[in-house]
């Protein structure tokens, strides 16, 4: 019988062991009622049609795999992963549930959420990749250290990371099923974001293939450049204050500007929640 304890994944296990995180000697039934959810759960959406199904697994064998929880003031827990267990049980009607509980402090809660978060099957490239950068810029994790952590190759964990540089448009495309991964990283070796945002099109148009999309790619790399050249606009200054709007407001960002100093910039939602944290970062901007 396969241990139970393999599908925690090597990163996760070796990050609980990195941390010195201990669960007790059992698994705890802990009142739901009692239990927070964890405030830096990096996912941002859960789907109600796949949490029905699990709630009603959960109805009929219950809980396979516990929750984990530490303990907070007034004999009350925070969630450090399984919100989507968590969140199910209540719709299957549950008023308890089985969890580890751990002692951990908030940046090793951070850790744990994010690479328990990664290492999911149904997460979207986007949120991956958001997971990702999150280890690098708030954890303080090197590129190769995640790569310890999560099991992951450090070549996956880089192509990721390059898909927070594509424009918002193409990114929520990603996050909602209409593009591949395959075309996303075609995509990517393309510098000019308006070309990219052109062949996103002829993508949901035609539905192209990877294939047909590398075809194009390579035959735009292969054209001769206009004798015409445009004035840059400071391409690294702006992709660096992309990148930091991206991190602080936690959604797809897309920041154009021309020659002449003008553009846009434009934070992309796909839930309340996620304009929920956008109003509220803007707000904090105005105190």
């Amino acid at each position: 019988m396969k241990d139970k304890r393999s599908v925690l994944g090597r990163g996760l296990s070796a990050l609980m062991e990195d941390a010195n995180l201990k669960p007790e000697a059992s698994i705890n039934e802990i009142e739901i009622s009692l239990i927070e959810t964890n405030p830096f759960q990096p996912r941002s959406h859960f789907d109600e049609e796949a949490l029905e199904e699990l709630a009603s697994s959960i109805r009929q064998i219950g809980i396979i795999q516990p929750i984990t929880v530490r303990k907070i003031a007034g004999n009350k827990f925070q969630l450090i992963a399984g919100e989507r267990r968590l969140r199910a049980s209540v719709i299957a009607g549950l008023k308890r549930i089985p969890a580890y509980v751990r002692t951990a402090d908030d940046q090793s809660m951070l850790e744990l959420a994010l690479v328990e978060n990664i290492q999911r099957e149904d997460l979207d490239p986007i949120e991956v990749a958001i997971s990702y950068q999150r280890l690098i810029d708030e954890c303080q994790l090197t590129q190769e250290s995640m790569s310890d952590r999560v099991g992951k190759k450090r070549s996956t964990i880089s192509n990721y990371l390059r898909l927070l540089k594509l424009p918002a448009e193409i990114q929520l495309g990603l996050r909602t099923a209409k593009l591949s991964m395959g075309h996303a990283r075609t995509l990517i070796n393309i510098e000019d974001p308006a070309v990219q945002l052109v062949i996103y099109q002829k993508i949901l148009d035609n539905n192209l293939s990877v294939r047909k999309i590398e075809d194009l790619v390579r035959q735009l790399q292969s054209e001769p450049k206009s004798g015409k050249k445009e004035k840059e606009a400071a391409p690294g200054e702006h992709g660096q204050l992309q990148e930091q709007l991206n991190r602080y407001f936690q959604v797809g960002v897309q920041f154009n500007r021309n020659s002449k100093g003008k553009g846009k910039i434009i934070l992309t939602f796909n839930s309340d929640e996620e304009l929920e944290r956008i109003l509220g970062k803007l707000d904090q901007i105005k105190e």
